[in-house]
């Protein structure tokens, strides 16, 4: 029995519906899907600090938590010789002299921390620089602070201290924003105060 044509392309078109594949449904990515594409060089999202233009690095509050890019508190009085220059330059980049803002652990070690603002205080070999903490909260009569006063690094106004305890390594990836430049006059004063605790130049 002859099989007409019109018999052949039904046919065709039922079993090109039997294998057709269903359309795939876009869905919104994850953070972890931004952090794996930053990882593969991509900027994906403002969770990447690069998305930012120089100068003006932006990024979620978590830049500087986990990876290679950590920010890691050191052991200040064990790196050995250190070289503290003012060089402030709002490049994109963190600077001695500048406040930048990172992920800050707490002193627990414990995985828990906060998006802090740090004050750049020298380029490491490695290409990361040495920070240490500003703090709000007034430290009177406390050898381990030094106060710095005011600057536009805070949105309150707010009087900032130095803890001079606590002392970190930022990669230039895990710094979320720079803040502001410290005039050279304050920074000699953290200088002094760091070169007298830790042997520093």
């Amino acid at each position: 029995m002859p099989v007409s044509c019109r018999s052949v392309s039904r046919t065709s078109e039922f079993f090109r519906g039997l294998f057709r594949l269903p359309k795939s449904r876009s869905k919104p990515s994850s953070a972890l899907d931004q952090r794996a594409g930053a990882a593969k060089g991509k900027v994906s999202s403002p969770l990447d600090p690069r998305a930012g233009a120089a100068g003006q690095r932006i990024g979620g509050a978590e830049v500087g938590r986990f990876g290679a890019t950590a920010t890691v508190e050191i052991e200040a009085a064990k790196i050995g010789k250190v070289a503290m220059t003012y060089s402030p330059s709002v490049d994109g980049n963190p600077d001695p002299g500048e406040v930048v803002w990172t992920w800050v652990p707490f002193e627990e070690n414990d995985g828990r921390g906060k998006d802090r603002p740090v004050l750049v205080v020298a380029n490491l070999k490695n290409g990361s620089v040495l920070a240490v903490q500003l703090t709000s909260k007034a430290h009177e009569g406390d050898r381990e602070f030094l106060s710095l006063g005011t600057g536009s690094w805070d949105a309150e106004n707010r009087a900032s201290w130095v803890n001079l305890d606590r002392v970190f390594q930022v990669h230039p990836d895990g710094m979320r924003r720079e803040a502001a430049s410290l005039d050279k006059t304050r920074f000699d004063r953290v200088k002094g105060a760091l070169r007298s605790r830790y042997s520093w130049s």
